[in-house]
Protein backbone atom coordinates (compact mmCIF):
# COMPACT_ATOMS: atom_id res chain seq x y z
CA UNK A 1 0.00 0.00 0.00
CA UNK A 2 2.78 2.39 0.91
CA UNK A 3 4.75 1.47 -2.22
CA UNK A 4 1.71 2.04 -4.40
CA UNK A 5 1.27 5.51 -2.94
CA UNK A 6 4.93 6.28 -3.62
CA UNK A 7 4.76 4.96 -7.20
CA UNK A 8 1.73 7.14 -7.90
CA UNK A 9 3.60 10.15 -6.59
CA UNK A 10 6.49 9.46 -8.94
CA UNK A 11 4.13 10.20 -11.83
CA UNK A 12 3.80 13.77 -10.56
CA UNK A 13 5.57 16.20 -12.90
CA UNK A 14 4.24 19.72 -12.22
CA UNK A 15 4.40 20.83 -8.58
CA UNK A 16 3.41 24.08 -6.89
CA UNK A 17 5.31 24.96 -3.71
CA UNK A 18 3.58 26.71 -0.79
CA UNK A 19 5.54 28.71 1.78
CA UNK A 20 3.84 29.94 4.95
CA UNK A 21 4.87 33.38 6.19
CA UNK A 22 3.95 33.51 9.86
CA UNK A 23 4.01 36.74 11.84
CA UNK A 24 7.51 38.09 12.37
CA UNK A 25 9.00 36.24 9.40
CA UNK A 26 10.62 38.22 6.60
CA UNK A 27 9.59 37.60 2.98
CA UNK A 28 13.23 37.06 1.99
CA UNK A 29 13.53 34.31 4.60
CA UNK A 30 10.46 32.50 3.23
CA UNK A 31 11.79 32.79 -0.32
CA UNK A 32 15.07 31.24 0.76
CA UNK A 33 13.22 28.38 2.46
CA UNK A 34 11.20 27.78 -0.71
CA UNK A 35 14.42 27.76 -2.73
CA UNK A 36 15.74 24.96 -0.54
CA UNK A 37 12.43 23.08 -0.82
CA UNK A 38 12.71 23.44 -4.60
CA UNK A 39 16.16 21.87 -4.48
CA UNK A 40 14.79 19.02 -2.39
CA UNK A 41 11.87 18.44 -4.75
CA UNK A 42 14.13 18.45 -7.80
CA UNK A 43 15.94 15.51 -6.19
CA UNK A 44 12.64 13.63 -6.67
CA UNK A 45 12.72 14.46 -10.40
CA UNK A 46 9.62 16.65 -10.05
CA UNK A 47 9.35 19.94 -11.95
CA UNK A 48 8.39 23.18 -10.18
CA UNK A 49 5.94 25.41 -12.04
CA UNK A 50 5.18 27.98 -9.33
CA UNK A 51 5.98 29.06 -5.76
CA UNK A 52 3.39 30.79 -3.59
CA UNK A 53 3.91 32.61 -0.28
CA UNK A 54 0.88 32.73 2.04
CA UNK A 55 0.89 35.28 4.92
CA UNK A 56 -0.67 33.72 8.02
CA UNK A 57 -1.63 35.22 11.38
CA UNK A 58 -2.45 31.86 12.99
CA UNK A 59 -2.56 28.21 11.98
CA UNK A 60 -6.08 26.98 11.22
CA UNK A 61 -7.11 23.36 11.80
CA UNK A 62 -8.85 22.51 8.50
CA UNK A 63 -6.36 23.49 5.77
CA UNK A 64 -3.57 25.05 7.89
CA UNK A 65 -4.56 28.28 6.10
CA UNK A 66 -8.00 29.84 5.60
CA UNK A 67 -10.54 28.00 3.45
CA UNK A 68 -10.89 30.99 1.12
CA UNK A 69 -7.14 31.05 0.48
CA UNK A 70 -7.17 27.29 -0.01
CA UNK A 71 -9.86 27.61 -2.70
CA UNK A 72 -7.87 30.40 -4.35
CA UNK A 73 -4.72 28.26 -4.46
CA UNK A 74 -6.66 25.31 -5.86
CA UNK A 75 -8.09 27.43 -8.67
CA UNK A 76 -4.62 28.76 -9.49
CA UNK A 77 -3.12 25.25 -9.55
CA UNK A 78 -5.91 24.11 -11.88
CA UNK A 79 -5.31 27.08 -14.15
CA UNK A 80 -1.61 26.32 -14.59
CA UNK A 81 -2.21 22.54 -14.87
CA UNK A 82 -0.39 21.61 -11.68
CA UNK A 83 -0.67 18.03 -10.48
CA UNK A 84 0.89 18.33 -7.02
CA UNK A 85 0.91 20.80 -4.10
CA UNK A 86 3.88 20.73 -1.72
CA UNK A 87 3.90 22.63 1.59
CA UNK A 88 7.15 23.75 3.19
CA UNK A 89 5.40 23.48 6.56
CA UNK A 90 4.33 20.25 8.25
CA UNK A 91 0.71 19.32 7.60
CA UNK A 92 -1.28 17.24 10.06
CA UNK A 93 -2.84 14.00 8.70
CA UNK A 94 -6.31 15.58 8.73
CA UNK A 95 -5.10 18.73 6.93
CA UNK A 96 -3.46 16.57 4.28
CA UNK A 97 -6.69 14.60 3.76
CA UNK A 98 -8.74 17.79 3.57
CA UNK A 99 -6.45 19.23 0.90
CA UNK A 100 -6.59 16.05 -1.18
CA UNK A 101 -10.37 15.89 -0.88
CA UNK A 102 -10.59 19.52 -2.00
CA UNK A 103 -8.17 19.30 -4.93
CA UNK A 104 -8.20 15.59 -5.90
CA UNK A 105 -4.43 16.10 -6.32
CA UNK A 106 -1.34 14.80 -4.56
CA UNK A 107 -0.71 17.08 -1.56
CA UNK A 108 2.41 16.47 0.52
CA UNK A 109 4.63 18.40 2.92
CA UNK A 110 8.35 18.92 3.41
CA UNK A 111 8.63 15.91 5.73
CA UNK A 112 7.31 13.56 3.08
CA UNK A 113 9.70 14.99 0.50
CA UNK A 114 12.69 14.32 2.77
CA UNK A 115 11.45 10.81 3.57
CA UNK A 116 11.14 10.03 -0.14
CA UNK A 117 14.66 11.30 -0.84
CA UNK A 118 16.05 9.20 2.00
CA UNK A 119 14.15 6.18 0.66
CA UNK A 120 15.68 6.63 -2.81
CA UNK A 121 19.20 7.07 -1.37
CA UNK A 122 19.22 4.17 1.12
CA UNK A 123 21.47 1.31 0.02
CA UNK A 124 22.72 -0.65 3.04
CA UNK A 125 20.49 -2.82 5.18
CA UNK A 126 20.66 -0.42 8.14
CA UNK A 127 19.75 2.66 6.10
CA UNK A 128 16.89 0.82 4.37
CA UNK A 129 15.50 -0.34 7.71
CA UNK A 130 15.80 3.14 9.20
CA UNK A 131 14.00 4.79 6.29
CA UNK A 132 11.28 2.15 6.21
CA UNK A 133 10.62 2.65 9.91
CA UNK A 134 10.41 6.42 9.54
CA UNK A 135 8.05 6.10 6.56
CA UNK A 136 5.79 3.66 8.40
CA UNK A 137 5.62 5.91 11.46
CA UNK A 138 4.79 8.86 9.22
CA UNK A 139 2.19 6.93 7.20
CA UNK A 140 0.34 5.25 10.07
CA UNK A 141 -1.91 8.23 10.94
CA UNK A 142 -2.32 8.96 7.22
CA UNK A 143 -3.53 5.56 6.02
CA UNK A 144 -6.91 6.90 4.95
CA UNK A 145 -5.20 8.96 2.24
CA UNK A 146 -4.42 5.79 0.32
CA UNK A 147 -7.90 4.22 0.50
CA UNK A 148 -11.15 5.27 -1.15
CA UNK A 149 -13.06 2.15 -0.12
CA UNK A 150 -13.23 2.68 3.64
CA UNK A 151 -16.86 1.59 3.75
CA UNK A 152 -15.84 -1.91 2.72
CA UNK A 153 -15.63 -4.36 5.54
CA UNK A 154 -14.29 -7.84 5.90
CA UNK A 155 -16.53 -10.49 7.36
CA UNK A 156 -15.60 -12.02 10.66
CA UNK A 157 -14.57 -15.60 11.17
CA UNK A 158 -17.18 -18.30 10.87
CA UNK A 159 -19.58 -18.18 13.76
CA UNK A 160 -18.81 -14.59 14.77
CA UNK A 161 -21.34 -11.77 14.75
CA UNK A 162 -21.15 -8.24 13.52
CA UNK A 163 -20.10 -6.64 10.26
CA UNK A 164 -16.49 -7.58 10.68
CA UNK A 165 -13.35 -5.52 10.36
CA UNK A 166 -12.96 -2.41 8.23
CA UNK A 167 -10.13 -2.51 5.70
CA UNK A 168 -8.47 0.50 7.29
CA UNK A 169 -8.26 -1.35 10.62
CA UNK A 170 -6.57 -4.29 8.90
CA UNK A 171 -4.11 -1.91 7.24
CA UNK A 172 -3.40 -0.16 10.51
CA UNK A 173 -2.70 -3.43 12.26
CA UNK A 174 -0.39 -4.56 9.45
CA UNK A 175 1.56 -1.30 9.56
CA UNK A 176 1.86 -1.49 13.36
CA UNK A 177 3.16 -5.05 13.04
CA UNK A 178 5.67 -3.90 10.43
CA UNK A 179 6.82 -1.06 12.71
CA UNK A 180 7.37 -3.58 15.50
CA UNK A 181 9.37 -5.87 13.19
CA UNK A 182 11.52 -3.02 11.86
CA UNK A 183 12.20 -1.74 15.38
CA UNK A 184 13.36 -5.21 16.41
CA UNK A 185 15.62 -5.57 13.35
CA UNK A 186 17.15 -2.14 13.95
CA UNK A 187 17.94 -3.07 17.54
CA UNK A 188 19.88 -6.08 16.22
CA UNK A 189 21.79 -3.85 13.80
CA UNK A 190 22.46 -1.39 16.64
CA UNK A 191 23.95 -4.22 18.72
CA UNK A 192 26.27 -5.08 15.83
CA UNK A 193 27.35 -1.44 15.64
CA UNK A 194 28.00 -1.39 19.39
CA UNK A 195 30.23 -4.46 18.96
CA UNK A 196 32.18 -2.61 16.27
CA UNK A 197 32.56 0.38 18.58
CA UNK A 198 33.81 -1.82 21.42
CA UNK A 199 36.43 -3.20 19.05
CA UNK A 200 37.57 0.36 18.32
CA UNK A 201 37.67 1.20 22.03
CA UNK A 202 39.99 -1.74 22.66
CA UNK A 203 42.50 -0.02 20.40
CA UNK A 204 41.94 3.20 22.38
CA UNK A 205 42.15 5.36 19.27
CA UNK A 206 40.81 8.87 19.33
CA UNK A 207 37.59 9.23 17.35
CA UNK A 208 36.16 12.17 15.44
CA UNK A 209 32.92 12.62 13.49
CA UNK A 210 32.36 14.88 10.48
CA UNK A 211 28.99 16.61 10.81
CA UNK A 212 27.21 19.37 8.97
CA UNK A 213 24.45 20.41 6.63
CA UNK A 214 23.72 18.12 3.72
CA UNK A 215 25.85 18.72 0.62
CA UNK A 216 28.46 20.72 2.58
CA UNK A 217 31.22 18.38 1.38
CA UNK A 218 31.61 15.98 4.33
CA UNK A 219 32.20 12.87 2.23
CA UNK A 220 34.60 14.77 -0.04
CA UNK A 221 36.55 15.87 3.05
CA UNK A 222 36.87 12.30 4.31
CA UNK A 223 38.03 11.20 0.86
CA UNK A 224 40.62 13.99 0.81
CA UNK A 225 41.97 13.26 4.30
CA UNK A 226 41.84 9.46 4.25
CA UNK A 227 42.50 8.88 0.55
CA UNK A 228 39.27 6.88 0.35
CA UNK A 229 36.71 6.72 -2.43
CA UNK A 230 33.30 6.84 -0.75
CA UNK A 231 30.41 8.29 -2.74
CA UNK A 232 30.56 12.09 -2.87
CA UNK A 233 28.11 13.82 -5.21
CA UNK A 234 26.80 17.36 -5.56
CA UNK A 235 23.30 16.51 -4.36
CA UNK A 236 21.37 16.42 -1.09
CA UNK A 237 21.74 13.29 1.06
CA UNK A 238 24.10 11.56 -1.38
CA UNK A 239 25.20 9.27 1.46
CA UNK A 240 23.10 8.05 4.39
CA UNK A 241 25.39 5.51 6.00
CA UNK A 242 28.27 6.39 8.31
CA UNK A 243 31.69 5.57 6.89
CA UNK A 244 34.70 5.27 9.18
CA UNK A 245 38.31 5.46 8.03
CA UNK A 246 41.61 5.38 9.91
CA UNK A 247 43.53 8.62 9.40
CA UNK A 248 47.18 9.21 10.28
CA UNK A 249 47.76 12.77 11.49
CA UNK A 250 51.02 14.71 10.86
CA UNK A 251 52.34 13.59 14.27
CA UNK A 252 51.92 9.94 13.15
CA UNK A 253 48.99 9.46 15.49
CA UNK A 254 46.12 7.38 14.12
CA UNK A 255 42.51 8.42 14.69
CA UNK A 256 39.19 7.08 13.45
CA UNK A 257 37.25 9.62 11.40
CA UNK A 258 33.56 9.04 10.59
CA UNK A 259 31.42 10.70 7.92
CA UNK A 260 27.80 11.03 9.11
CA UNK A 261 24.46 11.66 7.41
CA UNK A 262 23.87 15.32 6.55
CA UNK A 263 21.41 17.54 8.40
CA UNK A 264 18.75 19.77 6.90
CA UNK A 265 16.31 22.38 8.15
CA UNK A 266 13.11 20.86 9.59
CA UNK A 267 14.57 17.34 9.58
CA UNK A 268 11.62 15.09 10.55
CA UNK A 269 11.85 14.04 14.19
CA UNK A 270 10.88 10.45 13.42
CA UNK A 271 13.72 10.34 10.90
CA UNK A 272 16.18 11.59 13.52
CA UNK A 273 14.87 8.91 15.89
CA UNK A 274 15.14 6.20 13.22
CA UNK A 275 18.72 7.21 12.38
CA UNK A 276 19.67 7.36 16.05
CA UNK A 277 22.19 4.52 15.81
CA UNK A 278 23.82 6.18 12.81
CA UNK A 279 23.88 9.65 14.33
CA UNK A 280 25.25 8.27 17.60
CA UNK A 281 28.65 8.29 15.89
CA UNK A 282 28.58 12.03 16.59
CA UNK A 283 27.57 11.44 20.22
CA UNK A 284 30.40 9.03 21.07
CA UNK A 285 33.14 10.84 19.14
CA UNK A 286 35.91 12.56 21.10
CA UNK A 287 35.41 15.69 18.99
CA UNK A 288 33.51 16.91 15.93
CA UNK A 289 34.58 18.45 12.64
CA UNK A 290 31.66 20.69 11.66
CA UNK A 291 31.77 21.35 7.91
CA UNK A 292 30.09 24.50 6.57
CA UNK A 293 29.73 25.40 2.90
CA UNK A 294 31.32 28.87 2.70
CA UNK A 295 30.03 29.24 -0.88
CA UNK A 296 26.41 29.01 0.34
CA UNK A 297 24.81 32.31 1.35
CA UNK A 298 22.77 30.50 4.02
CA UNK A 299 25.84 29.25 5.87
CA UNK A 300 24.77 30.86 9.17
CA UNK A 301 21.39 29.16 9.07
CA UNK A 302 23.11 25.87 8.25
CA UNK A 303 25.27 26.34 11.34
CA UNK A 304 22.19 26.91 13.50
CA UNK A 305 20.38 23.89 12.02
CA UNK A 306 23.36 21.62 12.61
CA UNK A 307 23.68 22.77 16.22
CA UNK A 308 19.96 22.21 16.83
CA UNK A 309 20.19 18.61 15.58
CA UNK A 310 23.35 18.02 17.63
CA UNK A 311 21.49 19.37 20.66
CA UNK A 312 18.61 16.99 19.99
CA UNK A 313 21.15 14.15 19.94
CA UNK A 314 22.88 15.38 23.10
CA UNK A 315 26.16 16.07 21.27
CA UNK A 316 26.19 19.87 21.40
CA UNK A 317 28.72 19.94 24.26
CA UNK A 318 31.47 18.28 22.22
CA UNK A 319 34.69 20.00 21.21
CA UNK A 320 34.05 21.31 17.69
CA UNK A 321 36.41 22.29 14.90
CA UNK A 322 34.63 24.54 12.40
CA UNK A 323 35.81 23.95 8.83
CA UNK A 324 34.59 26.30 6.10
CA UNK A 325 34.65 24.14 2.99
CA UNK A 326 34.58 25.16 -0.72
CA UNK A 327 36.75 28.23 -0.13
CA UNK A 328 37.81 27.83 -3.79
CA UNK A 329 34.25 28.73 -4.80
CA UNK A 330 33.84 31.78 -2.53
CA UNK A 331 35.53 34.85 -3.98
CA UNK A 332 33.74 37.54 -1.96
CA UNK A 333 36.25 38.90 0.61
CA UNK A 334 33.45 40.58 2.58
CA UNK A 335 31.61 37.28 3.02
CA UNK A 336 34.83 35.53 4.06
CA UNK A 337 35.62 38.31 6.56
CA UNK A 338 32.12 37.99 8.02
CA UNK A 339 32.54 34.24 8.45
CA UNK A 340 35.92 34.80 10.08
CA UNK A 341 34.30 37.28 12.47
CA UNK A 342 31.62 34.78 13.45
CA UNK A 343 34.10 31.92 13.93
CA UNK A 344 37.58 33.33 14.65
CA UNK A 345 39.02 29.84 15.05
CA UNK A 346 37.39 28.52 11.88
CA UNK A 347 39.62 26.92 9.25
CA UNK A 348 39.07 27.65 5.55
CA UNK A 349 39.53 24.59 3.39
CA UNK A 350 38.71 23.05 0.04
CA UNK A 351 38.05 19.31 0.03
CA UNK A 352 38.25 19.53 -3.76
CA UNK A 353 41.69 21.15 -4.12
CA UNK A 354 43.23 20.25 -0.74
CA UNK A 355 43.67 23.89 0.31
CA UNK A 356 43.83 24.28 4.10
CA UNK A 357 43.70 20.52 4.80
CA UNK A 358 47.10 20.66 6.50
CA UNK A 359 45.86 23.36 8.88
CA UNK A 360 42.79 21.25 9.66
CA UNK A 361 44.90 18.20 10.48
CA UNK A 362 47.12 20.26 12.80
CA UNK A 363 44.02 21.53 14.56
CA UNK A 364 42.79 17.94 14.95
CA UNK A 365 46.06 17.04 16.67
CA UNK A 366 45.23 19.52 19.46
CA UNK A 367 42.05 17.62 20.27
CA UNK A 368 43.83 14.26 20.44
CA UNK A 369 46.80 15.26 22.59
CA UNK A 370 45.10 13.99 25.72
CA UNK A 371 45.83 10.45 24.51
CA UNK A 372 49.46 11.23 23.66
CA UNK A 373 52.48 10.86 25.89
CA UNK A 374 56.04 12.17 25.65
CA UNK A 375 58.73 9.52 26.21
CA UNK A 376 62.53 9.77 26.45
CA UNK A 377 64.01 6.50 25.20
CA UNK A 378 67.43 4.82 25.23
CA UNK A 379 67.28 2.08 22.59
CA UNK A 380 70.22 -0.27 21.88
CA UNK A 381 71.00 -0.69 18.16
CA UNK A 382 69.96 -4.37 18.09
CA UNK A 383 66.35 -3.31 18.82
CA UNK A 384 65.85 -1.84 15.37
CA UNK A 385 62.19 -2.92 15.43
CA UNK A 386 61.53 -0.60 18.40
CA UNK A 387 63.32 2.27 16.68
CA UNK A 388 61.25 1.69 13.54
CA UNK A 389 58.06 1.60 15.62
CA UNK A 390 58.96 4.91 17.27
CA UNK A 391 59.36 6.56 13.87
CA UNK A 392 56.26 4.89 12.37
CA UNK A 393 53.77 5.49 15.18
CA UNK A 394 55.21 8.47 17.04
CA UNK A 395 56.45 11.98 16.43
CA UNK A 396 60.22 12.11 16.92
CA UNK A 397 61.15 15.36 18.66
CA UNK A 398 64.87 14.67 19.21
CA UNK A 399 67.23 11.96 18.03
CA UNK A 400 70.94 11.36 18.78
CA UNK A 401 73.37 8.53 19.48
CA UNK A 402 75.58 7.97 22.53
CA UNK A 403 79.10 6.53 22.60
CA UNK A 404 77.69 2.99 22.81
CA UNK A 405 75.66 3.41 19.64
CA UNK A 406 72.37 3.56 21.49
CA UNK A 407 69.65 5.69 19.90
CA UNK A 408 68.47 8.39 22.31
CA UNK A 409 64.96 9.42 21.24
CA UNK A 410 62.41 11.90 22.57
CA UNK A 411 59.01 11.10 21.08
CA UNK A 412 55.32 11.82 21.53
CA UNK A 413 53.17 8.78 20.94
CA UNK A 414 49.68 7.51 21.59
CA UNK A 415 49.29 5.84 24.97
CA UNK A 416 48.23 2.57 23.35
CA UNK A 417 51.86 2.03 22.22
CA UNK A 418 53.48 3.06 25.50
CA UNK A 419 53.86 -0.47 26.87
CA UNK A 420 56.03 -1.46 23.88
CA UNK A 421 58.64 1.12 24.97
CA UNK A 422 58.60 0.60 28.75
CA UNK A 423 61.88 -1.36 28.78
CA UNK A 424 63.67 1.55 27.11
CA UNK A 425 62.24 4.56 28.97
CA UNK A 426 64.89 6.73 30.63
Amino acid sequence: MIDTEKDNRRLVERAVLIGIQEQGMQTLEIKEHLDELEELVKNMNVGIIDKIIVPLKKILPHYYIGSGKAEEIFEHVQKINGDCIIFDSELSPSQQRNWEQLTKLCVIDRQEVILDIFASRASTREAILQVQLARMQYSLPRLTRAWTHLSRQRGGAKGTRGEGEQQIEVDRRLVQKRISTLTKELKEVALQRQTQRKSRKRHEMSTAAIVGYTNAGKSSLLNQIAGSDILAEDKLFATLDPTTRKVTLPNNQDILLTDTVGFVRKLPHNLVASFKSTLEEAVIADFLVLVLDISNKHVEEHWETTLSVLKELGADDKDIIVAFNKIDLQKDPVFIARARGLFPNGIFISAETGEGIGDLLMQMIKFTKSSNKTLILDIPPQHHDIIALAHAKGKVLESEYDECGNNLLTITINCIYEKKFLDFVV
